[in-house]
Order: structure tokens, then sequence, then C-alpha cells
């Protein structure tokens, strides 16, 4: 059963975030800029926070269009649903990841219904107001099993499959597992090891980039206590990657990444969040650097948009290993690893250029 679902947030909540952002612990500053968040930077976005945000503007954004609450395989599953009013609209289920939220589609939503799609945006299990597993076992194919079930439930028998970071991976096993209902995905970008004989490609950041992600796939519980009861501590660990892996030509607002913060600090989502690396981050290592098994193979029809600030930048032959209908690639010429968040009219003509060959 799908249900209308509003998140109550209290105004006690939000005194409470704001007595706790005040009372911050601050270390010294930094001796170097490479060691991390500048302290001046996050003490200037937390005062802003404290101070200045309204959360309530951005539950206005959500509810104009449309959140609902369903379960599928014992989970709770919150969505947004924007809807087209043309007759031949094509469904998209589009899927963020780390450490983003649905909120990275917001200012794209009303360009790809305008160019004829209905757009269903779940939450990730454990993120936003998605319930938190509490058994193992909730990693990128089990999503994808539930991505497919959702469309179902919607009516959506036929309909496209669009992801970024985890959702790259998330859409690329929903071909796998729905390959009669699903007409083709959108990768940005898809994950494919170098072909043999060639460098591998470029990584925008590299190995100093990458302590995070070794955290969350061996000890996200541990980094969790503190994401769970520090927002100063939170904003560092997620601001950290938003803006560097943002194209420095983007212009991500203060509010909209406090929008994105919110989706982790109220419904204290930073643990449970961090063990979808615990789960998948394995798969995901073998799908970059190879070699690649059978079951890897993606045949649904493939389309693949590469932005120049993108962490992983595949080819379209290291793409083709992996993806045998690859019909559409590009690389557009702005654009991090958010791009609909950073680039909403870029995200969305690449979307459309896609899916427009296969409608």
């Amino acid at each position: 059963m799908m249900e209308p679902f509003t998140p109550v947030v209290t105004d006690e909540e939000l005194r409470d975030l704001r007595a706790r952002l005040r009372a911050t612990r601050w270390p010294e500053p930094e001796t170097d800029p490479s060691q991390g968040v500048a302290l001046a930077d996050l003490q200037g976005l937390c005062r802003y926070w404290a101070e200045a945000y309204d959360w309530r503007a951005c539950e206005e954004r959500l509810a104009a269009v449309g959140q609902y609450r369903t379960t599928i395989d014992g989970l709770g599953i919150y969505f947004l649903h924007a809807r087209c009013p043309r007759a031949d609209a094509l469904p998209l289920v589009l899927t963020h990841g780390w450490p983003g939220s649905v909120v990275e589609f917001l200012d794209a939503l009303d360009l790809l219904t305008m160019a004829g799609f209905h757009c269903v945006v779940p939450s990730l299990p454990g993120y936003g107001w998605s319930d938190k597993p509490t058994k193992p076992g909730w990693n990128v194919y089990r999503i994808a099993r539930a991505w497919a079930t959702l469309m179902a439930r919607l009516g959506y028998d036929r309909y496209g499959a669009q992801g970024s970071d985890w959702g790259t991976s998330i859409s690329a096993s929903l071909g796998q597992q729905d390959p009669e209902h699903v007409v083709g995905i959108h990768l940005v970008p898809p994950l494919a090891p170098p072909r043999a004989g060639t460098a591998p490609s470029s990584d925008n950041h590299g190995d100093d980039d990458s302590g995070y992600s070794e955290q969350q796939r061996t000890r996200p519980q541990t980094i969790g206590y503190s994401l769970i009861d520090s927002p100063a501590g939170l904003a560092a660990w997620i601001t950290e990657k938003v803006r560097r892996w943002s194209d420095p030509r983007s212009h991500l607002s203060r509010n909209s990444e406090l929008d994105n913060l919110m989706f982790y600090w109220l419904p204290r989502a930073g643990a449970s969040a961090a063990r979808l690396y615990w789960e998948s981050l394995g798969d995901v290592t073998r799908w970059l650097r190879g070699p690649l098994q059978d079951s890897d193979l993606v045949h649904v029809p493939t389309g693949g948009s590469v932005f120049p600030h993108e962490l992983q930048r595949p080819t379209r032959g290291d793409a083709e290993q992996r993806f045998t209908d690859l019909r559409y690639w590009n690389e557009p010429e702005r654009g991090g690893h958010f791009a609909a968040w950073e680039q909403p009219e870029l995200f969305a003509a690449e979307v459309a250029a896609f899916f427009g060959l296969l409608r």
C-alpha cells in the first residue's frame, strides 16, 4: 500500500539542533589545508545552520513534489513522486548515493517532468525517512529488487532507471534483474574497469580522499556515533565530500547543502547510511578494477554521461566491456559527482537525450 507521508519534525527537535550547534567544542585550526575541512569554513556553515537556516522551507518544497511511503520486503521506503501530465510520459526511478539524498534531484524534477517523465525518487534503505535495516543483507542487489517492486506497485510496467554514486550500481542491477520492464538505464557514470593493456581511467582525487570509504566499509558503527550525536561532526564528514567532489564552477547554496544534511540529521541516518559501504563496496571495487565476472555484465540499453569533475572517468571502451548495449555516451562540459544537484539543466538534457532513443 502506498501512503502519503509527511515527516514530522517538531520545533523542539529544531531547537535541540540549534543548541547542539552553538555548544560545539571546536578543535584548533588546521596546520595545512590538506588536512580536511577548514575550521573557519565549517564554523561559518554551522553558524548559518544555527541562526538563519529554515528547514520549514525545505518541507514546503518536498510537499509540493509529493512524498510517500510503502513497505517492501519488510522495510518502509520513503520516496518522492513527481508526475508528468503527458499521456506518453515515461516513468523513471532516480537513485541517489552517499553523501547525497533525494534533495539532489529537487531542482531537476520540474525539468524532467516537462520533458515527459514521471519521476520516482526513493531514499535508500537507512537514508532519510526510509527505514533502517535491522539485519545485514540490504546490499545493492536487494535494493534493486525493492525498486522493481516499487515501480510495479505504482503500476509502471515499462520504465527507465537513472542513478549516480550508489545509484549507478543499483540501476545496473535493476536492469539485470527486471529486463522485462526496464527499457534502459542512464548512469552517471557507468562503472567499469580499464581495458586490458590500458591505463586505469583517471580519478579526480586519489587515495588521499578515500579514508571515509575505508572507515564506512569496515567500521560504520564506530563513525556512526559521532554522526548521530554531533551536527558539526556530521557537517564536516559530509560537506567535505560534497564540496570536494563538485565542479568548482557549480554553485550549491548553503541552504541546499543544509537541506541535504537534514536528511541525515533529523532521521538519525549517519550510521545506517554508512552501512551500505559495509554491505556492497567489495562488489563496486570489482566493477572498477576487474576482472569482471559473467554475472557483472549488463545487457539492457545503457546510456553513460561522464561529467568533467566526476570521481571515476571511464572511457566508452571501458564501459562497453560491461555494458553490452551501450547506446549513448557523452561528456558534458560542466558538473561533478552530483550532476543533478550541480547542473540540473545539463543533467536533465542528458537524461532526455538517452531515453529519447528508447521511447
